[in-house]
């Protein structure tokens, strides 16, 4: 069955959002308003930066919003022994979810074994926690062929998510990346869109294509549109200045 606002329920499209509060310009009011914005919404998670998540636990206690936050971000080059420590810190502090990008030039260089080891290593902490790791590619800088290369590195190391971007490269989600990514791993290897999806129209696209997960700014927007069709309602959608996940 198609995906369309009369197939779906609030919680089905809520809960797809990991609202984004990562742009470096943000100050504690923004970011603890945007906590309390993923609350009121209900949506999957907040994905905030590593210093924030002890505030941002604090603030969702008792709701149903994960906390993540990013490991290895956002160029992916730290040692793995500091993505490790990036992670242990992060659990430590209260968030359930870790979105780690991979080291980029080994994988463009061939080094394939050690995109492997630097992924699981820290799967093996955020699972020894419950926490679900995301892996993120930043897809501007891949061949296909790399980008199918990072998917099977990914799944091999035992990671729960594939990840287009982190919205601070040129470009973000494609529906050509997604559907790459989703054919390159199994059906238990969840696909997150980052980087571009800002309206429900663009939501529901990339729904089609198998993602479960997508990086937001532009959180409401997306939810009162939402709401506000399901109802019979006329909305204006996103205009220039909407953003996806990080940067843009």
């Amino acid at each position: 069955m198609a995906l369309s606002i009369e197939t779906l329920e609030y919680r089905d499209v809520a809960k797809t959002i990991d609202h984004s509060l990562l742009r470096p310009e943000l100050d504690d009011a923004f970011v603890e308003d945007g906590c309390r914005l993923a609350a009121e919404y209900d949506v999957a998670s907040v994905c905030v930066r590593p210093a924030d998540v002890r505030r941002a636990a604090a603030i969702l206690a008792g709701t149903d919003v994960a906390v993540g936050t990013t490991v290895g971000f956002p160029h992916g080059n730290h040692r793995t022994e500091t993505k490790v420590f990036e992670a242990r810190q992060a659990l430590a502090d209260g968030a359930t979810e870790l979105d780690m990008v991979i080291q980029i030039g080994a994988l463009k260089s061939g080094r394939d074994a050690e995109v492997r080891a630097d992924i699981a290593a820290v799967v093996e902490v955020g699972h020894a926690a419950g926490a679900i790791v995301k892996v993120i590619f930043e897809n501007a800088y891949l061949t296909d062929d790399e980008k199918v290369r990072a998917c099977r590195l990914t799944e091999a190391a035992g990671a729960d998510f594939v990840k287009t971007s982190t919205g601070f490269a040129p470009g973000g989600a494609t529906h050509e990346d997604l559907a790459l990514m989703r054919a390159n791993v199994s059906p238990h290897i969840q696909v997150k869109a980052a980087g571009g999806v800002r309206t429900l129209d663009a939501l529901l696209a990339v729904m089609e294509l198998g993602v479960t997960r997508i990086g937001a700014t532009a959180t409401k927007m997306i939810l009162e549109d939402f709401k506000a069709r399901k109802a019979g309602r006329t909305t204006v959608q996103a205009g220039p200045g909407a953003a996806g996940e990080g940067g843009y």
